[in-house]
């Protein structure tokens, strides 16, 4: 149960640092400005589900794919690491991450009716970074906490639904949020959340480069 419940929480932290709502409820409040508050809701709802179902697809059909490319789990530790560790430097000086969305496509979605897809739900929620790192961890489960196989997909669905549950009520009160928090306060959350998450990057590509090359 202990292994089970640190597993939760290590896995719940990766996926909402990445996710990043509090980052990503600057880009809502802009894309959304011009919309009724019942229209805000409708584009809340969608594109957490929407992420939510992106998310939880890649992390039931991961090991397939990898199959299918035939690459290896620690190939993709390396590889997902570098990705992470240069989001969480985009995070940490608060720069628009290169997985996110330029000016342009910002401005250009402002004028689209279905923004609840893109450019809210993929790739500001779930992007190149949130797949890989789902990925990762429903194959680091079973090996490195030997946590059973059924178990490790429910617990990563568990820490995906609350993540976008989070995520949610964050886009559903963003006016709120947005004068609470304020932009300095979304600033400092942004870089603890872009600290953690260059850890976590660093750890999977110490842990790859180790079993590639056979040092554990």
């Amino acid at each position: 149960m202990t292994s089970n419940l640190t597993f939760f929480v290590l896995v719940f932290t990766a996926i909402f640092s990445i996710v990043n709502p509090v980052s990503g409820v600057m880009a809502f409040v802009s894309v959304t400005s011009h919309m009724k508050d019942e229209d805000k809701i409708y584009v809340a709802k969608r594109s957490a589900i929407i992420g939510c179902i992106i998310a939880i697809i890649f992390a039931l059909s991961g090991n397939l794919i990898l199959e299918f490319f035939s690459i290896t789990v620690d190939s993709l530790r390396v590889a997902g690491g570098i990705l992470l560790f240069l989001v969480a430097i985009d995070m940490i000086f608060a720069r628009a991450t290169r997985e996110s969305i330029t000016s342009e496509e910002l401005s250009d979605a402002i004028k689209r009716e279905n923004i609840s897809i893109f450019p809210m739900a993929m790739p500001m929620l779930t992007g190149p970074g949130a797949i890989t790192t789902i990925i990762l961890y429903v194959s680091k489960g079973s090996a490195e906490y030997s946590i059973d196989p059924k178990t490790v997909y429910l617990i990563v669905i568990a820490a995906i639904l609350l993540t976008f549950v989070i995520t949610f009520l964050i886009f559903r009160f963003s006016d709120q949020f947005s004068k609470v928090v304020g932009m300095t306060g979304m600033l400092v959350m942004t870089r603890l959340m872009g600290l953690f998450l260059a850890a976590i990057a660093v750890d999977f590509i110490t842990t790859g480069i180790k079993k590639i090359f056979g040092l554990s």
